[in-house]
């Protein structure tokens, strides 16, 4: 038998059920709209809003929502959006997911060429490589190297698992020539008479090493005879690869008288400086309007070498020590004396001076005593590393038997030659020649010359080397 429903009860139910789902519309009702859903970025990217709105019955809120960022861009990961609006009291809240990751490979930097050449028989030799990433930062360290006959191959892969792979190539040939190098200047001028000395060359191979054992050198030079003279050089490693070079070597007649700059007198000066005569010198010489030449040595107070500079005078190189057992001992011997003093002209004025003046000069023959054939060699050697060295063709007496102003006056004034240039040797450290200067000067200035300091483009007044 059926029962009859009570409507009564049927009622409330629905009405019930009505109630309910009204209740939770109006409790779950959000009226923040995203315009766009969870968003990714890559690493390096910033985050860009793609846009929301809330509006009620009609009526925009939108500019009322407080938004709330808390992306970390240095670090990967899960972040939110948080956007907050209140409306007639009440709160209303939404977020948006944000992704941080990193899609960026990593970048391998190979040192050396990507694809290169191996030594027949040889192995390569890894010249290195480096692993960059955008977010890891260096993680060379990590990289693998497989290595096989004809390649490497590096790989590397970041903390988010992009992974970089690169191949470095290489065949077993040879196809570089060896490097051939002269000693020495590969253009060298000398007087007639002077002795040519042999440099040699060096020569070495990217697979052979030092080869300069194979080196053959063709053509001779005359020093007897005016002209151009060529020397050539040429290697051949193991595969057949060959260097050839060449030397020039001028030989050039003797000076004449009528070399250099006619009519002109340079006051040269070595030894110095020295306190009570190169200060003295020097006054005369600013009074008179006239610039000499001082080869100085590693005696004296550094003021008078600053002030010989400052004053335009050139400040030349001479000696260290001026002890001949020493600087003529060898050539090094030598170079370490010039050395000496070229770094204290240096250090006093700035300037690298490469103007120098052989102690003895270069036909000087007490040196046969300590190195037999150093003056030959060290008059090539200084010109092919950049220094000119003058000597002289008037003598004051001031380094001899001279010991009079006078005599000294009549030495040099008695020598002078209006068709030549005049390159006087003379010590600043004499007080005889201290006291002679004025005089010269006036006598040369009546007589018509003029007065100059050697330049390295002064023609160079060299004597016949004899050692």
């Amino acid at each position: 038998m059926i029962k009859k429903i009570n409507v009564k009860y049927i009622i409330i139910g629905l009405i019930i059920l009505i109630l309910t789902i009204i209740g939770i519309f109006i409790f779950s009702y959000n009226p923040i709209e995203l315009k766009k859903g969870d968003v990714t970025i890559n690493y390096g990217k910033k985050y860009k809003e793609p846009g929301y709105i809330v509006k009620i019955d009609g009526k925009d809120y939108t500019k009322k929502v407080v938004k709330t960022n808390n992306i970390n861009y240095k670090k990967l990961g899960t972040y939110k959006i948080e956007y907050k609006v209140n409306i007639d009291g009440k709160e209303y809240k939404k977020e948006r997911i944000v992704k941080l990751i990193d899609k960026e490979k990593p970048v391998i930097t190979l040192k050396g060429e990507k694809n290169t050449d191996v030594c027949p028989k040889g192995k390569y030799k890894e010249e290195g490589y480096s692993a960059i990433d955008n977010y890891d930062g260096d993680i060379t360290k990590k990289v693998k190297v497989k290595k096989e006959k004809d390649k490497i191959t590096y790989t590397i892969s970041d903390s988010s698992n992009n992974v970089t792979k690169i191949v470095r190539k290489f065949k077993y040939q040879d196809k570089t020539k060896p490097e051939l190098k002269l000693n020495g200047n590969d253009n060298i001028t000398l007087t007639v008479g002077t002795n040519y000395i042999e440099n040699n060359a060096t020569a070495i191979d990217n697979c052979d090493g030092d080869i300069t054992k194979n080196i053959k050198m063709e053509g001779e030079v005359n020093i007897n005879n005016v002209g151009v003279y060529k020397i050539t050089y040429t290697v051949t490693d193991k595969h057949k690869n060959t260097s050839t070079t060449v030397r020039t070597i001028n030989m050039i007649s003797e000076p004449s008288p009528n070399d250099g700059r006619p009519g002109t007198i340079y006051l040269t000066f070595d030894d110095g400086p020295n306190e009570g005569t190169t200060n003295v010198i020097l006054d005369i010489l600013k009074e008179e309007g006239v610039k000499a030449t001082f080869f100085v040595t590693n005696n004296g107070p550094d003021y008078l070498i600053k002030r010989e500079f400052d004053e335009g005078h050139t400040v030349a190189l001479h000696t260290a020590t001026h002890n001949y057992s020493v600087l003529y001992a060898s050539d090094d011997a030598y170079y370490q004396d010039l050395l000496s003093v070229q770094n204290r002209v240096k250090r006093i004025t700035g300037h690298e001076s490469k103007i120098i003046r052989f102690p003895g000069g270069a036909s000087n023959t007490v040196s046969r005593k300590y190195s037999p054939g150093i003056m030959s060699r060290l008059s090539q050697s200084t010109l092919a590393k950049g220094f000119k060295y003058y000597d002289w063709n008037i003598s004051s007496g001031d380094a001899g038997g001279t010991t009079s102003s006078a005599g000294i006056y009549n030495n040099v004034v008695s020598q002078l030659k209006k068709e030549r240039s005049n390159m006087v040797l003379m010590h600043d450290i004499k007080p005889y020649t201290r006291d002679a200067i004025r005089q010269i000067i006036e006598f040369g200035k009546s007589a018509g010359y003029s007065f100059e300091k050697i330049t390295m483009d002064t023609p160079m007044i060299t004597q016949r080397v004899n050692n």
